[in-house]
């Protein structure tokens, strides 16, 4: 009779320990499904972050006062280029290559390359002030009261300002 209770006692622990076995693999499993997930996310974010998806226009640099690029001519037209911020050959176009021509017309060999410094504040020697006067879908247009002219800077801009300054004071000098 005791070994015959014992089995009995046997049986009944097995459906107990069956019932928490499954109940545990049930939970081991949902728990690593929430890990998984959750690692998934965490590591998409960063890719995310890293690429600059979570910025209007991919990556925005950090506001510095005061920016340079080296502008030159390919073409026919007025480039640069800013590994930084990932552009290569980046045009100017829509009155802008006449500004610049204008500007540059007095430094030697501007169209070999030449350095212009930007800012949406002013800094000491700027020669020239570009105010915003509207967007458009893509770009933003600008007047040079110094050149009574007007000229739009596409949605590059966006990887040196988080919007569109009112005003770019600039200045143009050879390299």
């Amino acid at each position: 009779m005791v070994h015959h209770r014992g089995t009995e006692t046997q049986r009944t622990a097995e459906p107990r320990l069956l019932n928490n076995t499954k109940q545990m693999k049930r939970g081991f499993s949902l728990w690593r499904v929430c890990l998984l997930v959750f690692a998934a996310i965490l590591i998409g974010g960063a890719i995310a972050w890293y690429k600059g998806w979570f910025q209007p226009f991919g990556p925005v640099r950090p506001a510095n006062a005061l920016m340079v690029i080296v502008p030159y001519q390919y073409a026919g037209t007025w480039v640069f280029d800013d590994p930084d911020v990932g552009l290569k050959r980046e045009p100017f176009v829509a009155g802008i290559p006449e500004m610049i021509g204008d500007m540059v017309k007095d430094i030697p060999e501007a169209e070999k390359g030449f350095r212009l410094l930007f800012s949406a504040r002013p800094f000491p020697g700027h020669t020239h002030k570009f105010i915003w006067r509207r967007g458009d879908r893509t770009g933003n247009w600008y007047y040079c009261e110094k050149y009574d002219k007007e000229g739009w800077l596409c949605p590059g801009l966006f990887k040196y300002f988080k919007e569109a300054p009112k005003e770019i004071y600039v200045k143009a000098e050879k390299k």
